[in-house]
């Protein structure tokens, strides 16, 4: 008498009937167990076959579509600190010169009319002490003329002088006024030029850069000093043309600092009238709106709200499908532990999320990962 032992735990479908399985995410396991038959009392034993057929689920990951009250949609790119106009001043050379005085280091601060270079031109020094002597001896020329003129009026009136003779001396009054008057104007033109010998703070700020120390001799237009005022910086980012249009004065700006552990709040100041055809980008002028801890030169990220939109349904980026002109999600079955494929028409993306404006309600769970290959109504398993 022969005992024979089967067990089917799971019988599959055929393959025609089952949808294919893609990406290696769906796995079949089948075992065969040869197990051994015994005959109890029986002259014959012959081997009875168990055979086991499994089917393990897709472990995936899943987020909840959420409805938010606010989402702002973004532009995101990267700058450099810098100053605003009139915020920074390179003080150069007018002329060959010595550096006579260079009282502020680098770091310090400076007030308004604070002494910052003072240069020892020779040619400038000398052509004033000139000047200065041509107006005074213009001016006794001056003098000197009016003196002879009220002499020769007086001899007139008394008729001791003919009338020519004063006219004369009127003569040489008005012409010694005129060289007065030409004298005067060279002065004013050598004290400007002298002027330029010492150099004060136009503004409030801090001493940036000193490319030069006392006693140096230095060439006409040489930089010296770099002075920026620091509480007013802003950042010079490149935007790619094809966002500039959603960028517009007066959107509120985050500037992130290199280590991302701080950000800034800004404000779009100004964007070009004009695009470059060579360039793929554009320069946008973002202002800090409260002093910054941020040095100029410091590059940046900077993220430009562009929009705020208000109860808005948002699923994770990673979730949606591209597949041609195909826009998908996998969403898991709540009742039935598959993954269903789900059409969704979508709208704006930032910060990872992107919004979802029709295919799907507050609560769905779209698979984010794991779902890539996974047929429509494949078996799922959902992990942490």
């Amino acid at each position: 008498m022969t005992h024979m032992i089967r067990r089917l735990s799971r019988i599959d479908q055929p393959s025609a009937t089952r949808p294919a399985r893609r990406g290696g995410r769906r796995r079949r396991a089948a075992a065969l167990v040869l197990a051994a038959a015994l005959a109890t009392g029986g002259a014959c034993s012959h081997k009875a076959v168990e055979s086991v057929a499994t089917d393990e689920d897709v472990p995936v990951a899943v987020q909840a579509a959420a409805l938010v009250d606010t989402f702002d949609t973004t532009v995101a790119t990267t700058g450099m600190v810098t100053p605003a106009a009139g915020a920074d001043w390179t003080i150069t050379a007018p002329e060959a010169a010595r550096i006579a005085e260079l009282p502020h280091g680098e770091g310090e601060r400076v007030q308004v009319g604070d002494l910052l270079v003072r240069f020892e031109i020779p040619s400038m020094t000398s052509d004033l002490a000139s000047r200065e002597a041509d107006v005074a001896s213009a001016a006794a020329r001056v003098d000197t003329t009016k003196a002879a003129e009220t002499r020769v009026a007086s001899l007139v009136q008394r008729g001791v002088s003919a009338q020519k003779d004063l006219e004369a001396a009127q003569l040489d009054r008005k012409q010694a006024e005129a060289t007065l008057g030409q004298a005067q104007a060279a002065l004013n033109a050598a004290t400007v030029l002298h002027e330029r010998t010492t150099v004060k703070a136009r503004f409030a700020g801090i001493v940036a850069k000193r490319m030069h120390a006392v006693g140096d001799l230095v060439d006409a237009g040489s930089p010296v000093m770099d002075v920026i005022d620091p509480d007013r910086l802003e950042v010079v980012t490149a935007i790619p043309v094809s966002d500039l249009s959603r960028v517009a004065p007066g959107q509120v700006a985050r500037v992130e600092d290199p280590s991302g552990s701080a950000s800034e709040a800004g404000t779009v100041v100004s964007i070009p009238a004009q695009v470059d055809p060579s360039s793929s980008t554009a320069n946008v002028r973002v202002r800090f709106t409260a002093p910054t801890h941020l040095r100029t030169g410091t590059p940046v990220a900077v993220t430009i709200v562009t929009e705020r939109l208000t109860k808005v349904l948002v699923i994770p980026a990673v979730g949606v499908i591209r597949d041609g002109d195909e826009v998908f999600v996998m969403v898991a079955g709540q009742d039935d532990d598959k993954a269903h494929k789900t059409p969704v028409t979508l709208g704006s993306t930032a910060g990872g999320r992107v919004q979802v404006k029709s295919g799907l309600k507050a609560g769905d769970l779209v698979i984010v990962r794991g779902q890539d290959g996974l047929p429509d109504e494949a078996g799922i398993t959902i992990v942490k």
